[in-house]
């Protein structure tokens, strides 16, 4: 009979059931989507009972596949920013999961910015006041609450820890917590200062814990017998830089999806000063790591509307064609829903620049290919400016990542080497890795490093790359200039 840990990865689309040996091997897989919802304009939710039922699918699908396993315990990795509201005694929902990217806070946050509160909740929190953080949605649900009912409020681990335990806890780990924008990110408790800005109770959060934990026990969880332990919650992108060793100082991972999430750790808290932000990767013996990390709002998103455009039959012609040109051509800025790190520039739209007659389809392909690659140029830029620790060891996940054309781009533009991952489940994997730390499987930082990982290293190739650079820069700052009409009133 193996012995394993059971990993649960709640995403935006999906959610992910990974069973995890103690020999660091995964031994089952089962998956579920979940679904978004677009009420209003910039309005993104979901169902926080079809978040549930889509992690209960998930496990039924992971256990059916694997063969017989003995589960030492639970670990959780989850969607960050995304909130919800329920009734701490029946466990019924009392509003939507608000997504990490719902807009609806917009006002609210331009207000408190106007306000001139921006700088000290920077300092606070290592996070600009932005729609996609928390405590404005939480103050949203709150106002819309029922009266009269124990309300709880918390980021997607604490709803599923709620559900898994039979409602006995109420409890989310260090990193999420840090994504709330009301946790103090140096003295590691809510801020009751944040807490009265934003509008928000401190006895409706659930407790913060370490990320490798006893959240609870499981209690009437269908498919899984009651007493199992949950040993250890994470936020995703902090379980994939967990999951791939990157404990030292300096030591990065890039994960590749509808956008793109950048990570270094730090070796201390530093607030950050300009375009990143700052927030403690992980939890452990009551000690947090701190990280620099970079959100690029699309990413490899813009693939498949290049194939749409150019009548591609998918997202590989369009890199094979791409492959075909040189670096040399137009410049793309893929600003569909504004930029994120390190501009932050709402505003900013998508487009082409320096297209001429001789522009042709392979080179408008690699300019949306490059823009993958030339956006975490920048926020590596960024995090290099203001982090005391060289890049070390960097690693790349998501299902960009396996494409060994995209990441020679990144190691390219970067002139650093990279590191692909033969794992999909990097966030899953270090939940279960934090999960068989508080199980006692293995003894510490050093035995989880050297659990088995199917890695290729990726080194720069000679190129100029300050031409690139240089269109990439002029397409930024064409996207972010406002647009204005030259038309007679």
């Amino acid at each position: 009979m193996i012995t394993a840990i059971l990993a649960i990865d709640q995403g935006t689309t999906n959610s992910k059931a990974v069973l995890v040996s103690t020999e660091g091997i995964i031994v089952g897989r089962g998956s579920s989507p979940v679904g978004i919802s677009h009420p209003q304009p910039g309005w993104v939710e979901q169902s926080p009972e079809r978040v549930w039922q889509s992690v209960l699918e998930a496990i039924a699908a992971c256990l059916v596949g694997a063969p017989p396993v003995t589960i030492a315990g639970l670990a959780i990795s989850n969607q960050r920013e995304s909130v919800t509201l329920w009734d701490g005694e029946t466990g019924e929902p009392l509003g939507p999961v608000i997504s990490w990217q719902c807009r609806r806070t917009a006002a609210v946050c331009a207000e408190l910015n106007a306000a001139g509160h921006s700088a000290r909740v920077e300092a606070l929190t290592g996070l600009p006041i932005d729609p996609m953080f928390p405590g404005p949605k939480m103050k949203w649900l709150l106002d819309r609450a029922p009266a009269g009912r124990p309300l709880r409020l918390g980021t997607i681990d604490s709803w599923l820890i709620h559900r898994l335990t039979g409602g006995r806890a109420h409890a989310c780990d260090a990193s999420n917590a840090a994504r709330s924008q009301l946790f103090d990110l140096t003295h590691c408790v809510w801020s009751d200062e944040l807490c009265d800005l934003f509008g928000v109770p401190k006895a409706h959060l659930p407790e913060v814990r370490d990320s490798a934990s006893r959240f609870g026990e499981t209690l009437g969880v269908p498919g899984l017998a009651d007493g199992i332990p949950i040993a250890a919650a994470i936020g995703d992108s902090h379980a994939a830089l967990f999951g791939h060793g990157a404990f030292a100082p300096g030591d990065g991972k890039v994960t590749f999806g509808t956008g793109s999430s950048i990570m270094t750790t730090l070796p201390h808290f530093i607030a950050p000063k300009s375009g990143i932000t700052t927030t403690i990767a992980w939890s452990l013996g009551g000690k947090p790591t701190y990280a620099f990390e970079g959100n690029i709002l699309v990413s490899a998103a813009s693939l498949p509307w290049m194939v749409e455009i150019l009548g591609l039959p998918d997202v590989q012609a369009l890199i094979d064609l791409a492959e075909t040109a040189p670096p040399d051509g137009p410049g793309f800025v893929p600003a569909f829903v504004g930029l994120g790190a390190p501009y932050w520039h709402a505003d900013a739209r998508a487009l082409f620049s320096g297209i001429t007659f001789n522009t042709t389809r392979a080179q408008m392909a690699r300019a949306v290919t490059d823009s993958i690659a030339l956006q975490v140029h920048d926020v590596f830029k960024a995090m290099a400016t203001q982090s005391p620790a060289t890049l070390g060891r960097l690693f790349v996940d998501g299902g960009p990542s396996k494409n060994a054309f995209l990441m020679q781009c990144v190691a390219d533009v970067l002139n650093h080497p990279v590191t692909q991952c033969d794992a999909a489940e990097a966030s899953a994997l270090g939940a279960a890795y934090l999960a068989g730390l508080t199980l006692g499987l293995w003894e510490g930082l050093e035995a989880v490093r050297a659990l088995p990982r199917k890695t290729f290293a990726l080194k720069p190739k000679p190129t100029d790359t300050a031409r690139r650079l240089e269109t990439w820069q002029d397409a930024i700052f064409r996207s972010t200039v406002p647009v204005t009409s030259s038309m007679g009133e």
